[in-house]
């Protein structure tokens, strides 16, 4: 089965004016998803500001990409997603994450842990959020967390759609087994800012990636949607200059920056074509960019090709 493509659109504005107004013109743009981030420091709080964007809009998703699960506990997100799900008539997209930014950790005074622990602790998160906007009354022993007859709010979405963002073998098989939507993230080691990723955006290294998901999901395999969050869309007529320049900067080979999915670069109708070689190849069917201009027309140009509206998970 070839999956409908869906596009989301994250914001980076400090201004909650400002998100209003953006994801009025994403919705109108024709993206499927309005996506915020979760950082620590001067940024908007994520379920303030999808509240304002929901008041704002009528159709778009609202997504969260992704919360750092050691900054919420469990029990608060479900019920702040509950209700963020309640206020919106049913389109929140919780997406999920282990952290990964330690001068963040350390501007809190934050213990900043292992990566395999991080990525424990959120598959426990997840097991008790799916629990809880499933509706259940949730006692789990963990690791991490251990609750008691835990209940929440109960969403308006029979099943609140989870995203998951990660990396390593555990955790992306965990996520292929509880998970909505799987979000590779293919980053290396955070660099000094704490904000920035080493790339591993290598083909074969993503086709062995897929591979760890297909072999996890099993049977479910066809029910899970996969992500991408592009890091740049460079629109140009000159294909091969970009991706030479993109590739002396990233470390990467040229072909590789031609293939990946985490990088848009050519002409909207180049750009169109490769997304749909990176669904081919690895099911990747779901997007993401920073850029509503420079990536409307390919939205335009895709459903133009395959005839197909903004279709839901």
């Amino acid at each position: 089965m070839v999956r409908p493509f869906r596009f989301g659109f994250q914001s980076t504005t400090v201004d909650i004016g400002e998100i209003a107004q953006t994801a009025s013109a994403a919705e109108a743009a024709g993206f499927d998803t309005f996506q915020v981030s979760d950082h620590v420091g001067t940024q908007l709080s994520p379920f303030v500001a999808l509240a304002a964007a929901s008041a704002a809009t009528t159709a778009i998703r609202l997504g969260t990409l992704v919360l750092n699960n050691d900054l919420h506990h469990p029990v608060v997100v479900a019920q702040e997603a509950a209700t963020l799900d309640r206020l919106s008539g049913g389109r929140l997209e919780l997406g999920l994450g282990a952290g990964h930014s330690f001068t963040e950790y350390a501007a809190m005074g934050q213990t900043f842990d292992p990566p395999a622990t991080r990525k424990a602790r959120l598959a426990e998160a997840i097991e008790i959020m799916r629990g809880l906007l499933d509706g259940n009354e949730v006692t789990y022993r963990g690791a991490h967390y251990n609750l008691s007859g835990a209940r929440t709010l109960q969403p308006r979405q029979a099943r609140v759609p989870l995203l998951v963002g990660v990396n390593g073998r555990a955790a992306l098989a965990h996520a292929a087994r509880k998970a909505d939507i799987v979000a590779p993230t293919m980053l290396g080691r955070t660099l000094e800012d704490g904000q920035r990723h080493e790339v591993r955006w290598e083909a074969e290294r993503l086709d062995a990636t897929m591979g760890i998901v297909r072999d996890a999901a099993g049977a479910r395999w066809s029910q899970i949607e996969l992500h991408a969050l592009v890091q740049a869309v460079v629109v140009t007529d000159d294909r091969q200059g970009a991706a030479q320049e993109l590739a002396q900067r990233l470390g990467l080979r040229e072909s590789d920056v031609l293939s990946t999915p985490f990088l848009c670069v050519g002409t909207h109708e180049e750009i169109a074509q490769h997304l749909q070689a990176c669904r081919a190849r690895w099911a990747i069917s779901y997007f993401t960019v920073r850029d509503i201009d420079a990536f409307a027309p390919v939205i335009t140009l895709l459903r133009e090709l395959e005839g197909n509206d903004a279709t839901d998970p």
